[in-house]
């Protein structure tokens, strides 16, 4: 699990390549090209009915900005040729590990669709003031007393986050959508998280600022066939990019047709950006539900880094070795 930051990286280095080689075509964005409106069927008490298992599988190795060499957009051919290099990228991170993943076939060039030039916004200088203030206050003895926090959530199987548990992985990419008459829920397979989301925003205010949660605190609504979905009140540890305490994250589920939603995320916080900004991609109905999802079943990582650390701070140990180098 120490690789994870592999797939985006990998993908980055794979379209400034391509960008190089490729003669730039008509302007394209990230965003999904015009499309008839499609209407969903209803539930029995008459929302749209989005039920059902989705995976995004699809979306894998697409990056999270446009890259710079793609300045006026990204042509369908282009697209065509990013999306067989991003299938080999995907494969050569994979081919460690049995998964049976739908082919790699991005909807877009890049994830973020606001602006319209596929950048995040700039930082505000709070952020770095923030990130002064988080190095000031780290202290290595806290470390040595709890080593497990040298580690991220994902890494001791707590969270991905939101949306981070929504981005694709190497695998467990699959979501599942239950509908009541004032709530919703999503189930991720990737550490097996659930959301339970009430659908009556308008009747019931966030909770107070001091209850926070690593997945924040979800009110729901239907804007005509779109699901879309308020979250605040984020914990400190795992806030998206490093955003405030602030960040409200807002999530829009729209039926594009019989077989697939846009999920798009807007990230509204004054704190850290000097604009709100929003990613989308698609997710496609699949027939297989979320796996069981038994992280530390097979999570060496943790048991090897409270060993390393144990010996390292042992007498006589060799203070310089690595921490959790095997796994």
């Amino acid at each position: 699990m120490g690789q994870r930051g592999r797939p985006f990286a990998r993908a980055g280095l794979v379209i400034l390549a391509v960008a190089l080689i490729v003669q730039s075509g008509h302007g394209l964005d990230a965003t999904l090209p015009d499309r008839p409106r499609y209407t969903a069927p209803r539930t029995p008490w008459g929302d749209p009915d989005l039920q059902g298992a989705y995976t995004n599988a699809a979306e894998r190795g697409i990056p999270l900005e446009r890259p710079l060499a793609f300045s006026n957009g990204v042509s369908s051919g282009q697209l065509q040729r990013l999306n067989a290099e991003r299938r080999e990228s995907v494969r050569r991170d994979i081919e460690w590990e049995i998964t049976s993943e739908p082919q790699v076939e991005n909807s877009r060039g890049w994830l973020v669709i606001d602006p319209p030039d596929g950048r995040i916004p700039p930082l505000v200088s709070e952020v770095f003031r923030r990130n002064r203030e988080r190095i000031d206050a780290w202290k290595p003895s806290a470390i040595d007393a709890a080593p497990w926090l040298s580690l991220g959530l994902f890494e001791r199987c707590i969270t991905r986050g939101l949306p981070g548990s929504m981005i694709p992985f190497h695998y467990g990419n699959v979501y599942q959508i239950v509908q009541g008459p004032s709530v919703a829920s999503i189930t991720y397979e990737m550490v097996h998280e659930a959301r339970v989301i009430p659908l009556d925003s308008g009747d019931r205010p966030h909770v107070g600022a001091p209850v926070r949660s690593y997945m924040g605190d979800p009110r729901g609504h239907f804007d005509g066939e779109t699901l879309v979905i308020e979250t605040t009140n984020f914990a400190d540890v795992g806030r998206y990019l490093g955003a405030s305490a602030d960040l409200r994250v807002i999530e829009r589920f729209t039926p594009i047709s019989a077989t697939a939603l846009e999920w798009s995320v807007t990230f509204d916080d004054r704190r850290t950006w000097t604009a709100p900004w929003r990613i989308a991609m698609n997710l496609t109905r699949t027939d297989q539900g979320p796996l069981e999802f038994a992280c530390h079943e097979g999570n060496r990582t943790l048991r090897t880094t409270l060993r390393s650390r144990t010996a390292d701070s042992s007498p006589g140990a060799n203070r310089g070795g690595s921490l959790g180098a095997n796994r």
